[in-house]
């Protein structure tokens, strides 16, 4: 099987020279920051992104591709209604290649608990007016065609989308250099400078950039890198693993999953499939540090959670992986520039042989490649998307594996917030004092 398409040994693509001064630099090279250069650049801010390894080399570009509005958590779903709008412009600008087609997102359900469960969130949901509708079997079969799974009902929302994860991020960032964003690739930000309780700049791997403000949007490695300067967050990361398979007929044009797996047509008539809702954890001291806060979902979740013992070396929840470091030494973020995790084959056939049961005329898919990513998570799956104790220090990580279809609309609130603009939208949910001020978390309400 072919490797990941965005790795070391493809050479840096943003390799501008590093600038000596900028209004802002944004640590971290997925979606997430990439779009919040963008529309600071935009905006006539002098931005710099340093990323330690590839922009989208993470799970910026592993991810599944699915643009929904559906199953947001009611505080992510104006945010999403934006950003579905936005994903519209960009398609217009940078045309079929960007993989942008709304063909729309249907979760498949087996119980009836989970379909009121759909039916729940779709009440809830009509205030955004989405086009978000109930499906019956015979509708299912309607429009998936060859269905042998026992699925007894549906929810479809037809204006979701998909786009191709490891091409979008990159022509995005082309965008943001194209409106004045500085993108700087195998350039690992250490440490903040400060004086005073206020950011002056950054320490580098490849020298000191003088700035007031810095946006934390480094993925799985924030958490590492904010508690490196006296900020924690209850981070943690998940390892979720995905397969491309050979091409075959089509069966539906758009997104769908169930619990078991998930799966989407892809340009080139292969599927990118998925489990359901399985992944694996490996545990470290921030699993153990954090525990009490992700206890409500993990009991929720282990059955469908794999443990593992140990990370990969250099991991950033590694037993060994440096927790602290000077802005003169070389950092974790030097050590593992890419996190390329592998990925669980065996829940992959799994997969494989849910698909071939669900949809027999088509078989068990052939692969043509598998990969993992780390998901960033938070203990009730919402991000953080606030202003840190640190005067100039923003963060917007935590994304919980729901970054790539969110990401233009909330890279767009966040150079608002770094501008000290209103957002437009209410960001309570996502404040980062609701893990210290007593306030009970609510686990994500969305599917």
């Amino acid at each position: 099987m072919s490797g990941f398409p965005i790795s070391l040994a493809r050479p840096a693509r943003f390799t501008a020279a590093l600038p000596t001064a900028a209004d802002v630099v944004v640590v971290g090279g997925g979606i997430m920051g990439v779009m919040t250069a963008w529309y600071l650049a935009e905006a006539g801010v002098k931005v710099v992104l340093c990323e330690k390894g590839r922009v989208a080399g993470e799970q910026s570009s592993r991810n599944w591709g699915w643009i929904r509005q559906q199953g947001r958590d009611f505080a992510e779903l104006p945010i999403m209604v934006e950003s579905m709008r936005l994903w519209k412009g960009l398609s217009s600008e940078f045309g079929a290649g960007l993989g942008f087609r709304q063909e729309g997102v249907m979760y498949l359900a087996r119980t009836e608990a989970e379909m009121a469960g759909f039916e729940d969130w779709r009440k809830q949901a009509m205030v955004h007016q989405l086009d978000t509708v109930m499906q019956t079997p015979d509708q299912i079969k309607a429009r998936i065609s060859g269905v042998a799974a026992p699925w007894i009902g549906g929810m479809l929302t037809p204006s979701d989308a998909r786009a191709e994860p490891w091409v979008a991020v990159p022509m995005l960032a082309e965008g943001a250099v194209a409106r004045g964003a500085v993108i700087v690739e195998d350039c690992a930000v250490r440490r903040l400078d400060r004086a005073g309780g206020r950011i002056t700049g950054v320490y580098t791997e490849k020298g000191r950039i003088a700035c007031d403000q810095v946006v934390v949007a480094g993925g799985a490695w924030s958490s590492l890198f904010l508690r490196a300067e006296g900020v924690e967050i209850p981070q943690l990361s998940v390892l979720a693993s995905v397969a491309q398979t050979e091409p075959m007929p089509e069966v539906f044009a758009g997104n769908a999953a169930d619990d078991l797996f998930a799966f989407r047509r892809r340009q080139d008539g292969s599927y990118s499939i998925a489990p359901g809702s399985h992944h694996d954890f490996f545990l470290g001291p921030d699993a153990f540090r954090h525990f009490f806060k992700y206890f409500p979902t993990l009991r929720a979740d282990w059955r469908k959670t794999r443990f593992r013992a140990t990370a990969p070396r250099h991991y950033p929840d590694g037993w060994r992986t440096a927790r602290g470091w000077q802005g003169d030494e070389v950092s974790p973020f030097e050590q593992l520039r890419i996190l390329d995790p592998k990925p669980n084959m065996g829940t992959l056939g799994r997969v494989q042989d849910e698909f071939a049961a669900a949809l027999p005329g088509l078989g068990r898919p052939k692969l043509r490649s598998a990969w993992a990513g780390m998901i960033d998570t938070m203990p009730d799956v919402v991000p953080v998307i606030d202003r840190a104790p640190i005067e100039g220090l923003v963060i917007a990580t935590g994304l919980s594996g729901h970054g790539f279809g969110i990401g233009p609309g909330l890279g767009r609130v966040v150079a608002d917030l770094v501008r000290g603009r209103a957002p437009g939208h209410d960001l309570s949910r996502f404040r980062l004092s609701r893990f210290r001020d007593g306030s009970s978390l609510k686990v994500a309400r969305g599917l």
